[in-house]
């Protein structure tokens, strides 16, 4: 149960904007995150969505904003002023325990920012 399906990824040139999107299925979770995965680098967790709070990493913050879409279960990442290093991929993860294990993931949109 749970089911976590990304989509709207592509390439942009550097200083533009995405929105990627993550639809829930078959299930809701109050804790959810974004992760990015840059080449040859570890999976980072950029948004952290707690019930009501919301933490961004440093590396995106004033850039990145989420928003969470109840009646369709969706969990929309809008991604503006775009750097090459927001390269990679990324995943939109649940943590069903609200433990800070993230227990389902998504399949991973590319995203690509070219200078």
């Amino acid at each position: 149960q749970g089911q976590l399906v990304e989509s709207g990824g592509g390439s942009v040139q550097a200083g533009g904007s995405l929105r990627l999107s993550c639809e829930v299925r078959g299930g809701a979770f109050r804790c959810m995150g974004w992760f990015r995965q840059a080449p040859g680098k570890e999976r980072e967790e950029i948004i952290r969505l707690d019930g009501g709070d919301t933490t961004y990493a440093d590396s995106v913050k004033g850039r990145f904003t989420i928003s969470k879409h109840s009646w369709n279960l969706t969990l929309d990442l809008q991604m503006n002023s775009l750097k090459p290093e927001d390269t990679g991929m990324y995943y939109c993860a649940a943590d069903s325990s609200c433990s800070r294990k993230y227990d389902r993931w998504g399949q991973g949109t590319q995203v690509t920012v070219s200078s």
